[in-house]
């Protein structure tokens, strides 16, 4: 299903708007069982939107270059996201799900530029395991709505900056002190996920600012344990041309490796208020921040 082109030019940019109007799959009804498998979709600004799913699999697809790539709306319980090649566009979300209740995401691989890779508002008692992420944002994964007793497990998570010179002018709104895990909501595990973080400095917001990985903003009771966090520096390597191959800059950027110092990071922050939680293994003293009054380090 192909959108053919992104038409709102009121940015100056019509082809990079990401918006025209346009859905692939629309299931506007509350639904049982739903399959979408083995799907390409792309130029669209939402890819496929369900509305009060139950037991829906969505496997198996190509779903990238849309505004937003699948949206579970309403509410829902029991569907799987699984092994899907997604990359939503920056004013919207790979994957959304709100008010759902036994989600399952695992084994996907998610491109950048989306708003948030994996955005979760009202999900409780789901899973997020398995996938591998890539952002050129912050907040690439965000729970709103007091999403609780969540497993998020051995995810790769990798941010860097966009480095395709055309792009370059676009971003999501946020900056890096928002996180990029965002969470709120009581009693959920974020468990031996590997997170990279490898930008230049002179690319941080607000500038002169450690930037912050995982960020709890409010709840009680979550786990926070054996993430390995990697965060590096070096000069940008994005192309000044404006003609230069995004796939040729896109791999070049993501390949490299060498010349990386460290980069000073957060490595977990817990804001006031936010009480019970524990922290092991996730950072050193000085990178994790928050209340030890009323919070286990």
């Amino acid at each position: 299903i192909d959108g053919l082109h992104f038409s709102d030019a009121s940015n100056g940019d019509a082809e990079n708007s990401y918006r025209n109007g346009k859905t692939g799959i629309h299931i506007a009804s509350a639904n049982d069982s739903f399959r979408i498998t083995g799907m390409g979709l792309v130029y669209l600004e939402h890819g496929v939107v369900s509305h009060h799913s139950d037991a829906a699999t969505i496997d198996n697809n190509f779903i990238a270059e849309c505004g937003n790539c699948i949206e579970l709306r309403g509410m829902g319980q029991a569907s799987r996201i699984s092994n899907n090649l997604i990359g939503a566009g920056y004013n919207g979300y790979s994957i959304y799900a709100e008010n759902f209740g036994g989600l399952l995401v695992t084994g996907n691989n998610v491109f950048p530029r989306g708003r948030s890779s994996i955005a979760l508002s009202g999900v409780v008692r789901s899973s997020i395991t398995g996938n591998r992420l890539h952002s050129f944002y912050p907040g690439m994964l965000v729970f709103s709505g007091n999403c609780s007793e969540n497993l998020v497990a051995s995810n790769h998570f990798f941010r860097d900056r966009e480095p395709w010179a055309p792009m370059t002018r676009y971003d999501n709104g946020l900056d890096d002190q928002f996180g990029l895990l965002h969470l709120n909501g009581d009693n959920n595990s974020v468990m031996a996920n590997h997170i990279s973080e490898s930008i230049d400095t002179q690319y941080l917001k607000p500038a002169n600012e450690r930037p912050v990985i995982i960020r709890i903003v409010s709840g009680k009771g979550n786990y926070v344990a054996n993430n390995h966090i990697v965060a590096t520096t070096e000069s940008s390597h994005a192309s000044d041309a404006p003609n230069s191959e995004c796939f040729a800059t896109q791999v070049e950027a993501i390949l490299a490796t060498k010349n990386l110092t460290a980069l000073e990071v957060i490595a977990v922050k817990i804001e006031p208020g936010a009480s019970h939680n524990t922290v092991l293994d996730s950072g050193s003293d000085a990178q994790v921040l928050m209340d030890r009054s009323v919070n286990a380090f």
